[in-house]
């Protein structure tokens, strides 16, 4: 290459697995809209076809398939793959991928960074000695951690002990030129506008997400919300360990014909504007992406008072907070929105207004570029 156009620097984005996820969505996101910089995937475990979402040309994709256990037989590993690719930039996200810090401290790359995205599935709020332990270990070399919400930041900077001048607050950002209200309605959309109030989730159907507390608070409108009930339907998009008993339960319950369950979609983006509200029952959250998405499709949130979404959803202004593993709350909440629709339409305004004005995706990246640019020679 000549001198007038040097090599691009090599960021290599290490996680514990690249799958369906919120905090794999923002990667891509990241890789796509930042083209300064070339991009490696290196997942501790596995690569799936999420891979397929990334179209930044060049991206690399190495899996190292770690079975269960500590990984440090692995750090010979990583050590020699990144003296072999040279990155100016590694960063890891999460705990699960915080330990090969060491060898990228070995290797000697230039800038070394670790984000938090949420709290661990085993450690909601971030709670344990031992996970805080851990993290001041794997970060000592560290130059550089990004809390991805302001609770985050606050756990990096009290319990676990990081100098405030080393962390830094990224939130995500939503891509409002994908993510936008629309009138067009997908050939699968199974529900039709104006028939039909729609209560939508999207997200893995696993615990922390906690998809039953939504299934059982929508079963409990039939009785808060009597003469609405016949045209209330439920949209769950996501698959996971959860999702048959998810299934099962509205079965159970005579609801099985007003919810639709399909599993995985990559048409998420075509889907959300067709919700009426948009419910985030999570245990656990940083700054949600899908959260984000569906108040840049123009939908009203119920999300829980939980991680990051009290910076993205402010009661009464754009959405609505209530207690997580709450699915009375919950039902509340949702009732108001199904009685209420002009408080509805208020409120999903007001959320559109405040995805693009204050959490772009242009501003996220902007932000994670001038970042990678401070690494040092």
């Amino acid at each position: 290459m000549s001198e007038s156009m040097p090599e691009r620097p090599l960021v290599v984005h290490l996680l514990h697995r690249f799958d369906t996820g919120g905090l794999e969505n923002g990667v891509v996101n990241l890789i796509n809209h930042l083209p300064a910089f070339r991009h490696v995937v290196v997942a501790v475990t596995e690569i799936t076809e999420f891979k397929h979402r990334v179209t930044a040309p060049g991206t690399q994709f190495i899996a190292l398939n770690k079975p269960p256990g500590q990984g440090f037989w692995l750090y010979p590993r990583v050590y020699r793959l990144l003296r072999e690719l040279r990155p100016a930039v590694v960063h890891t996200r999460n705990l699960g991928a915080m330990e090969f810090q060491w060898p990228a401290w070995a290797a000697r790359v230039p800038l070394r960074v670790h984000s938090e995205h949420g709290w661990d599935t085993n450690d909601l709020g971030g709670v344990s000695r031992a996970n805080q332990r851990l993290r001041r270990v794997y970060g000592a070399g560290t130059h550089r951690f990004v809390a991805l919400s302001r609770a985050i930041e606050t756990y990096l900077t009290g319990p676990v002990g990081f100098a405030a001048n080393r962390v830094q607050r990224i939130c995500n950002g939503v891509d409002t030129q994908r993510f936008a209200p629309a009138t067009t309605v997908p050939s699968q959309w199974p529900y039709r506008r104006g028939d039909h109030v729609v209560i939508g989730a999207v997200g893995r159907m696993q615990a922390v997400k906690d998809p039953l507390n939504l299934v059982d608070a929508f079963l409990q409108l039939r009785t808060l919300c009597p003469h609405g009930w016949p045209r209330l339907r439920l949209a769950m998009l996501g698959g996971g360990p959860m999702l048959d008993t998810a299934r099962e339960r509205l079965a159970q319950a005579g609801a099985a014909e007003q919810a639709w369950l399909p599993g995985d979609r990559s048409d998420v983006a075509e889907l959300l504007p067709h919700f009426d509200i948009f419910a985030l029952p999570s245990q656990a959250e940083g700054i949600s992406n899908t959260l984000l998405e569906a108040m840049a499709c123009g939908c009203a949130p119920v999300a829980t008072d939980v991680g990051g979404n009290p910076e993205l959803v402010e009661p009464g202004v754009n959405g609505l907070l209530v207690p997580a593993r709450d699915s009375a709350a919950l039902a509340s909440a949702l009732g108001l929105l199904v009685n209420e629709p002009a408080l509805r339409q208020r409120l999903a305004e007001a959320s559109l207004a405040r995805a693009r004005s204050q959490f772009s995706l242009d501003g996220m990246v902007a932000a994670y570029g001038a970042l990678y640019a401070s690494a040092r020679a």
